[in-house]
C-alpha cells in the first residue's frame, strides 16, 4: 500500500497543497492535475511512454561516444524498459539526474535525502546481493517522492509510477522544474504529453525529430509486414506533432 508522510516541509502554499499528500494522494494528485489541464495524467503519461519506448530503445542503442556509453550501461543495469527510457532521456538531453533520480541503501537514506530538493528516491536493502545501489536488477524496498529533503510519498509501486506522480505533484503545487532536469521535464510536458506551447528548444527539437524517425520506420515496417512485401514504402505525408502525440493519420502509401 502506498503511504504518505505527514511532515510536509514548511512552505508558502496553503493547506490545499498539504491535502495532496494525504494517504489518498495518488488519486488526489491526478484529480488536481486534471482540474488544471483537463487531462488524465496517469493514462496519458503511460500511453505516451509505452508508445515510444521501442523508438527510444533503438535511439539509445544508436548513440555513440560518452552518451552512448552511459546509455549502454543503463540498458545493461535495468531490466524494465519504462525505467530505461525515463532514466535515459536526461542522458540524451544533457541533464543531470543524479539528485533527481536518487538511489541509496537503506542504511544511507538520511544522507541521500539531504542532497535531494525534488526527486524520486529508490531505496535498496544493503543486504541485497548486488554491486551497488545504481544496479536495479533487484526489486527496491521502497520508492519514494522527496520535496525539500523530506519524503512526502513513500512505498510507491514502481519507479515509472513515482515519476508520473512527481510530475503531477510539481504541476499541482505550481513548482518550477529543477534547473538540472528542466530539459527532461519539459520534453515530457511538451513532446510526450503535448501540453503547453509547441515551441521547442534546439535540444528538445533534435530529440523529438530523432524519435520521430524511429517511429516512422516502425510504421513503414508494420505496413510491409501487413502487406507481405519487402518493397520499400513511401511516406507521402505526416504531421509530426500529431504523430508523436499519438494521433497518426492513415497516411502511409506503399
Amino acid at each position: 500500500m502506498i503511504t504518505a508522510v505527514k511532515d510536509f516541509p514548511s512552505r508558502s502554499k496553503t493547506s490545499d497543497a498539504v491535502d495532496l499528500i494525504r494517504p489518498q494522494h495518488g488519486p488526489t494528485v491526478f484529480a488536481e492535475f486534471n482540474r488544471i489541464t483537463s487531462r488524465n495524467l496517469e493514462a496519458d503519461f503511460f500511453e505516451a511512454l509505452d508508445q515510444h519506448t521501442p523508438g527510444f530503445i533503438q535511439l539509445f542503442k544508436s548513440r555513440k561516444g560518452s552518451v552512448g556509453q552511459k546509455l549502454t550501461e543503463l540498458m545493461q543495469s535495468i531490466n524494465w524498459p519504462r525505467s530505461v527510457v525515463l532514466k535515459g532521456i536526461p542522458i540524451v538531453l544533457g541533464d543531470d539526474s543524479r539528485d533527481f533520480f536518487k538511489t541509496c541503501f537503506d542504511t544511507t537514506r538520511d544522507e541521500a535525502l539531504s542532497s535531494v530538493t525534488v526527486g524520486v528516491l529508490t531505496v535498496f536493502s544493503e543486504d541485497s546481493p548486488q554491486e551497488g545501489p545504481s544496479s536495479m536488477q533487484l526489486e527496491p524496498i521502497s520508492t519514494d517522492i522527496v520535496l525539500e529533503g523530506v519524503i512526502v510519498m513513500e512505498n510507491i509501486k514502481n519507479f515509472p509510477q513515482a515519476v508520473c506522480l512527481l510530475f503531477g505533484l510539481i504541476h499541482a503545487l505550481h513548482l518550477d522544474y529543477p534547473k538540472r532536469m528542466a530539459n527532461t521535464l519539459m520534453f515530457l510536458q511538451r513532446v510526450m504529453l503535448g501540453l503547453g506551447t509547441k515551441t521547442l528548444s534546439p535540444k528538445l527539437l533534435t530529440l523529438r525529430n530523432a524519435l520521430l524517425d524511429y517511429t516512422l520506420i516502425k510504421i513503414v515496417i508494420s505496413y510491409q509486414i501487413e502487406l507481405g512485401t519487402s518493397k520499400s514504402c513511401t511516406v507521402k505525408y505526416y504531421d509530426k506533432s500529431l504523430l508523436l502525440w499519438g494521433h497518426c493519420y492513415n497516411s502511409v502509401n506503399c
